[in-house]
């Protein structure tokens, strides 16, 4: 009723065309937007106090340039960055089209609040709409339980590959992919070209719907 949807808009969603709610805050101090150029160098920062793997910032600049749609940071009240998705699409003439986390931190003190998932679920969001991702891939190490569990349990990543020490330490990775289709449909989001990204007949019909909604 009128209660409960006062109470989502109260904690944080958003109505959009249509009716649909989208999650944009987690409380009353979080903020969840596209990255800007010139919060790089406080999402360099948040990587340098939670990953071992760091970059320099003409890589988050290339990202920000070449794909300014993808990359998302959380910010609390204040307006810090405690949370980033680093994001890209891959550019393979021979494999259809999908994107690809390069980076993904929370910070400690911010992490269980779901900020990691609802990041990862707006690049993905992102990368159908303006690309037509059919699905998104990543790396993680194979010692991640934590990260993997997010992955496979809450995202519902699949291992498609072990690459052999990977890592600059010489840690193995895990290949990731995540299906977009099935995420589109649940969520009704729009392909940029319906009819290339539903193949399916389930798919053409669902598309038939979203087309009539």
């Amino acid at each position: 009723g009128r209660e409960i949807i006062g109470l989502l808009l109260y904690i944080g969603f958003q109505v959009l065309s249509g009716g649909d709610l989208l999650w944009f805050r987690i409380d009353e101090r979080m903020n969840l937007r596209v990255a800007k150029a010139d919060d790089l160098l406080n999402t360099q920062h948040c990587n340098l106090l939670c990953l071992p793997e760091n970059y320099q910032m003409k890589y988050y600049f290339y990202h920000a340039l070449s794909w300014p749609q993808l990359s998302y940071v959380a910010e609390d009240d204040k307006g810090n960055i405690v949370g980033y998705v680093l994001a890209k699409m891959e550019e393979e003439a021979d494999d259809e089209p999908h994107g690809h986390i390069t980076s993904l931190a929370v910070k400690r003190s911010y992490r269980r609040l779901g900020l990691a998932q609802k990041l990862m679920d707006q690049t993905a969001r992102a990368m159908i709409e303006t690309f037509n991702a059919r699905y998104v891939s990543l790396h993680v190490r194979v010692s991640n339980r934590a990260a993997l569990n997010l992955y496979q349990n809450t995202l519902k990543f699949e291992i498609s590959d072990v690459e052999p020490k990977y890592y600059a330490d010489g840690e193995d990775a895990y290949a990731m992919k995540r299906p977009l289709v099935q995420f589109a449909m649940e969520n009704n989001i729009e392909p940029a070209d319906r009819k290339a990204f539903f193949s399916t007949k389930e798919e053409r019909e669902h598309a038939r719907k979203l087309k009539n909604n």
